[in-house]
């Protein structure tokens, strides 16, 4: 799952932050790359966060996304953050 976002509030995003982690690690999600400063190698930067997740499937991606947990996680981020979310299959 690739997550990009335009933060709008900081600290209302790291209160986000801090609920999502335990909420994506208890659907046995892992976080592959969370934030940091991207380096361009090509095209235009951008403003966005990067988060990259990885669940046991794709299944368990789409039960966590959709799940009430999350979605009450979801809210904290409602107004801070405009996001992107995508969900990709594994290197075939």
């Amino acid at each position: 799952m690739i997550f990009q976002a335009e933060i709008l509030d900081a600290e209302r995003y790291e209160t986000y932050k801090a609920a999502a982690e335990p909420n994506i690690r208890s659907a046995g999600g892992r976080y592959l790359v969370r934030g940091g400063e991207p380096e361009v190698l090509e095209g235009e930067p951008t403003n966005k966060r990067t988060v990259i997740l990885e669940f046991p499937s794709r299944e368990a991606a789409v039960l966590w996304f959709r799940s009430d947990e999350y979605s009450k996680v979801r809210e904290l981020r409602s107004g801070a953050a405009v996001a992107n979310v995508l969900l990709v299959d594994e290197y075939q």
